[in-house]
């Protein structure tokens, strides 16, 4: 197997792993961001023409000034809120748009162990005292292992969202293989009538407008434009995507990953307004999300959601991923 590549360019140098035809790049001075997800011959992640790479600011919008494609982590939030008032220690804090880790370099750590190769990346909470760290492991197989550990560092227990947040190219031929009957809970919708926040349905058949069921599984079919987030409760650990022919399966425990996350955009929804707004048409992608807690923010998750999760004080809190090409449906 030859070495890992690490090329120091300023500013966006980047670490990239070999293995078994797949490749991961990764960009610490973007928060860590994987730049490149190839498995089973195939670049999966989506990048924007929109957005250019910048060196992001602590604090400011993600989707106006970040949301470049790619693989980003989300922690402690997904979206930007304040702590209730009634949480112990951190009520009243305000927590930034996609958390804080897109925003601060991580240490990285490259090494070739036998035939695989492997990236650590370590980020330390700014507005809470934590240690984030994920491991992306490539070996002679092809298949890319993520190891994750969220450890608390403070004196009191801490509350969390954490959220994986890959954004795919969405396609006529875009197809989502997600367990049947999943509980799914709307979060968001634009353009399209799924009930409101917190309606429920069973994947892959959502009823639009109280009364047609429509297939979800093929996006690109179910309206011309729309966009909706929705959150799934996993009864298994697996889901897939496939692109003419190709197949991309994520492998977990669903004890350790419970919720999973499915934000769709056919061109329904767009961050900008006024003038560039006129000139960047709205994306077709989405984002294929496991996760641990639901929704988007903290605040709604400790609150109507009921979905967030917390780190007792010394807690470290593991989990894993693993990404794969042509893999068969898992059957728990």
């Amino acid at each position: 197997m030859t070495q890992p590549v690490v090329a120091p360019t300023s500013p966006f140098g980047f670490a990239e792993l070999h293995g078994g035809g797949s490749r991961v790049a990764i960009v610490p001075a973007l928060g860590g961001k994987i730049s490149a997800l190839e498995v089973g011959g195939r670049q999966w992640l989506w990048t924007s023409d929109v957005i250019p790479w910048a060196e992001p600011v602590d604090g400011a919008s993600y989707v106006e000034t970040a949301d470049t494609g790619g693989y980003d982590e989300c922690f402690p939030t997904v979206g930007a809120c304040v702590v209730p008032s009634g949480v112990p220690t951190y009520g009243g804090l305000a927590l930034p748009d996609h958390g804080e880790l897109w925003a601060q370099r991580p240490t990285l750590d490259v090494e070739t162990l036998g035939d695989a190769q492997q990236a650590t990346c370590v980020w330390r909470g700014r507005r809470m005292p934590y240690r984030f760290t994920r491991v992306v492991r490539v070996d002679g197989t092809g298949a890319v292992t993520m190891r994750y550990e969220a450890a608390n560092e403070g004196k009191a227990r801490l509350p969390f969202l954490w959220s994986s947040h890959p954004l795919l190219p969405l396609t006529p031929r875009t197809r989502i293989v997600l367990p049947d009957g999943a509980r799914v809970r709307v979060y968001a919708e634009h353009g399209i009538d799924l009930g409101g926040a917190l309606h429920e349905h069973r994947w892959p058949r959502l009823t639009v407008a109280k009364q047609k069921l429509v297939d979800f599984s093929r996006p690109d079919e179910v309206g011309r434009r729309y966009a909706c987030k929705l959150f799934l409760d996993m009864p298994a650990g697996w889901a897939a995507v496939e692109e003419d022919g190709a197949r991309l399966e994520v492998q977990y425990d669903a004890r350790e990953v419970p919720n999973f996350g499915l934000w769709i955009n056919r061109r329904g929804w767009t961050p900008f307004k006024g003038s560039l707004f006129r000139r960047a048409r709205p994306y077709l992608n989405f984002a294929f999300e496991p996760c641990i807690g639901a929704p988007d923010t903290l605040s709604d998750a400790i609150g109507p959601w009921q979905g967030a999760h917390w780190l007792e004080v010394g807690q470290t809190r593991t989990w894993t991923l693993t990404w794969k090409a042509g893999a068969k449906p898992a059957t728990d």
